[in-house]
């Protein structure tokens, strides 16, 4: 999978965590980095968007500090740990944002809200209006978060969305479906 990728100035891609980079939990929790699994390709996947010069940032809903399911100590070893994985293979993270938030919290963090994506902006000093901006995720939540904020979406159906049709009665749809994160990158590179 090593060809040679064009650099494209102003390239921000805003990633889910859990479905796109890593196994997806239903009904369940990454809690320790024991638990944490790349998803096949996911690394080179990094690797080729940072050799494009993309600024890559996480976005994810992480409800389970809150819920007293593992600890943000926890969570902030299995960034670190993902981050260094992914550095060790070419790629690289420029920021995660997470929330720890449950639902009944009403947070503006939590997805779809538009929270994380408004910090990251923020604190990485990005433009959207004079970039190419992208959303991948695995669930509809990713798919309204990222077209709240007015970026282009891509479904993976690698983690909590498994088949097209599933998106069939969702008010917002994405902008391209794709299998996983490898082949989300056929539309932004």
């Amino acid at each position: 999978m090593d060809k040679a990728v064009k650099v494209r100035p102003s390239l921000n891609v805003f990633l889910d965590r859990d479905g796109v980079i890593c196994r997806y939990f239903a009904h369940d929790f990454t809690k320790s980095w024991e638990e944490f699994e790349f998803l096949s390709g996911a690394r080179e996947a990094l690797k080729m968007l940072n050799q494009a010069g993309a600024k890559v940032i996480v976005i994810s809903n992480q409800s389970g500090v809150n819920k007293g399911i593992y600890s943000a100590k926890d969570l902030q070893e299995i960034d670190r740990r993902m981050s260094e994985a992914v550095t060790a293979s070419g790629g690289r993270i420029a920021a995660s944002f997470y929330c720890p938030h449950t639902i009944a919290e009403a947070c503006l963090c939590r997805k779809p809200g538009t929270g994380l994506v408004q910090k990251a902006v923020s604190e990485l000093n990005l433009n959207l209006k004079e970039s190419t901006a992208y959303f991948v995720g695995d669930s509809e939540t990713d798919i309204i978060t990222g077209e709240r904020s007015e970026l282009t979406t891509i479904l993976v159906l690698s983690g909590q969305t498994v088949l097209a049709k599933e998106t069939e009665g969702w008010k917002i749809k994405p902008d391209h479906i794709a299998p996983d994160l490898t082949g989300a990158l056929k539309y932004i590179l």
